[in-house]
């Protein structure tokens, strides 16, 4: 493979999305700084956490690179500059840029891949695709919340988990702090997505 890999298209397409994935990490890395400096910890711990998750897919990609050791990579590639004034905007653009991995990004890397014979390459690249998908949604909903101002409140009562200590609290909105361990409300985020969760009652 490692004679086929030198020559291939899929070889260029693992080292750009290594290098997408690493800036993405850094860019939510960037993003939870701001999401903090506005009073949202939760939000800024989802930026971190999805940002571990870039970093796994980077890892990834580089794995799949090992039969290049000691080569140098020249590679051509658009990666975008998220510089926003505020989290919410930072958070649709990163929904924005999720949905591009995931639609059409990995889908063309991995077709390319498969037609060059590289399976194991394209079932990452399509899988990966799907989780990305995921991370967009997730951004697209919490940047709605914000939006709309339902993040702290909602109409017809909901479940919120204090990121800090777990406490659940249910009701029309988020207290000023957590009676339990006494973190402001930017710690809360609604249950449903909440990391880590598996069900609530």
């Amino acid at each position: 493979m490692a004679s086929q890999l030198k020559t291939s298209k899929t070889k260029e397409n693992l080292m750009k999305a290594f290098a997408g994935e690493s800036q993405a990490r850094n860019r939510y890395t960037f993003a939870a700084e701001e999401a903090r400096k506005e009073g949202l910890y939760a939000v800024s711990q989802i930026f971190l956490f999805t940002a571990e998750q870039e970093r796994a897919h980077a890892e990834r990609f580089y794995e799949l690179l090992k039969e290049m050791a000691g080569e140098t990579i020249e590679i051509c590639g658009g990666y975008p500059v998220d510089k926003q004034a505020s989290t919410e905007e930072l958070l649709y653009a990163a929904q924005h840029n999720e949905y591009e991995e995931a639609d059409d990004v990995y889908q063309s890397f991995g077709d390319v891949a498969k037609e060059e014979g590289f399976m194991e390459v394209a079932s990452a690249f399509y899988q990966i695709a799907k989780i990305e998908k995921v991370h967009g949604d997730r951004f697209g909903k919490l940047a709605e919340l914000l939006k709309t101002g339902a993040y702290f409140e909602c109409q017809e009562g909901e479940k919120w988990m204090c990121l800090n200590c777990g406490h659940i609290h249910s009701g029309l909105k988020v207290p000023g702090v957590c009676p339990v361990c006494r973190h402001e409300r930017g710690y809360f985020i609604p249950v449903s997505l909440a990391p880590y969760l598996m069900e609530c009652e």
